[in-house]
C-alpha cells in the first residue's frame, strides 16, 4: 500500500557560526548576517519520509515557509529524492511566532490535499521550542506521535513507532493520518544524489526568477520586468524545474491569525551579552591549577 507523506522543513541560521553581527541593536536576530543551513532534524524527518516511500511507494512533498532564499532547502530536498517542493512566502507572515507559524503550515498541508503522514523535525535550532509540530497536529485535527526514533511498521491504516522518552523508549501505535516529529538519532540522512543535483540545481521559484529578471533589466518598467519573469517561468516550467510558490491567499489563511497579528508571544526581556575579556589565562593541568581556576571563576561571579 503506497503512502503519501508531507515533510515540513525549515531554513535556519547556522548557530555554529555566530559572528559579532548576529544581533541587531534592538536585540533581534540579524538573519541577513548569518549563514543558513537545512534544519538538522528536518533532514532526519525527510529521510524517514523517503524511507517510507522507498519501502511502500507513494510520494514525498516538502513544504517550507520563509523568504525566497528558503527555496535552497527545497532544492536540497529534491536533490535527496523528494517528489515535490512548495515554498510558502509572504511578507504578511513576517514575525509569526509558533502559534501563527503552525496555523500557516497547517493551512498549507490542507491545501496540498490528501496525505497519510506529516513528518517534521522535533525542533528547529533557531528556536528550540518543539511546539510547531504538535500545534500543527492540533490544527489539522489528527493524532501526533513525537520523538520518533524508529518507524517499526506500516500496515494499512496503522503505524507503529518506537519513540525516545529520554530515559528509555516505548512503541506506540496510531491510525493514519498522523503527524510525526523525528529526532536526530532516528537515522543518517542520505546525501544528495549526483544525478538529481545535476537535474534540479536550476530549479527555481517565481520570486527568484523575478529577482533575476529585475537584475538583468535595470531601470526597465515594472510591466516589462514582470513579462520577462513570466517568460522565464514558462521556460523553467516546461523543463519541470519550476518549484511551486504559494502565498497566504493561496492557502486561504485568515490574516488575523498570521504574522504579528496572530502571534500572542510577548518578549519579556532581550539581554545582549558582550564579551570584553582580552587575552587568555593558562591553567596548569594539576589539581592545584584546576582549584585556582575555580576560585577565580567564583570570585568573578562566573560561577556561583
Amino acid at each position: 500500500m503506497p503512502y503519501d507523506s508531507i515533510v515540513l522543513v525549515k531554513q535556519v541560521p547556522d548557530t555554529a557560526n555566530i559572528t559579532a553581527e548576529a544581533m541587531k541593536e534592538d536585540g533581534t536576530v540579524n538573519r541577513a548576517a548569518l549563514p543558513t543551513i537545512f534544519n538538522p532534524e528536518d533532514l532526519n524527518a525527510l529521510e524517514t519520509a523517503l524511507e517510507v516511500r522507498d519501502a511502500y511507494g507513494g510520494t514525498v512533498t516538502a513544504v517550507t515557509m520563509g523568504p525566497p532564499k528558503a527555496a535552497d532547502v527545497l532544492r536540497a530536498c529534491l536533490f535527496r529524492g523528494a517528489d515535490r517542493g512548495i515554498l510558502l512566502t509572504d511578507r504578511r507572515a513576517a514575525a509569526s511566532d509558533t502559534l501563527a507559524t503552525s496555523y500557516i503550515l497547517s493551512q498549507a498541508v490542507k491545501t496540498v490535499g490528501r496525505f497519510d503522514i506529516v513528518f517534521c523535525g522535533r525542533q528547529a535550532i533557531d528556536g528550540d521550542t518543539a511546539q510547531v509540530g504538535p500545534q500543527c497536529a492540533e490544527k489539522l485535527g489528527i493524532p501526533q506521535i513525537t520523538y520518533l526514533e524508529q518507524l517499526v511498521s506500516l500496515d494499512g491504516p496503522m503505524v507503529r513507532i518506537r519513540r525516545n522518552i529520554g530515559h528509555g523508549w516505548e512503541v506506540v501505535e496510531g491510525r493514519l493520518p498522523v503527524l510525526v516529529t523525528v529526532i536526530g538519532s532516528a537515522n543518517k540522512p542520505r546525501p544528495p544524489a549526483a544525478r538529481r543535483v545535476m537535474r534540479f540545481k536550476r530549479a527555481k521559484v517565481m520570486a527568484e526568477l523575478a529577482a533575476e529578471a529585475k537584475a538583468d533589466k535595470p531601470g526597465a518598467p515594472d510591466d516589462e520586468v514582470q513579462a520577462e519573469a513570466q517568460r522565464r517561468a514558462a521556460a523553467v516550467k516546461e523543463k519541470g524545474l519550476l518549484i511551486e510558490q504559494w502565498n497566504l491567499d493561496d492557502i486561504g489563511a485568515d490574516l488575523e491569525r498570521c504574522g504579528l497579528a496572530g502571534s500572542p508571544t510577548k518578549v519579556f526581556r532581550v539581554q545582549s551579552i558582550v564579551l570584553t575579556k582580552e587575552g587568555y589565562t593558562e591553567v596548569v593541568a594539576t589539581e592545584d591549577g584546576v582549584r585556582q581556576m575555580i576560585h577565580e571563576l567564583v570570585i568573578d561571579r562566573t560561577l556561583g
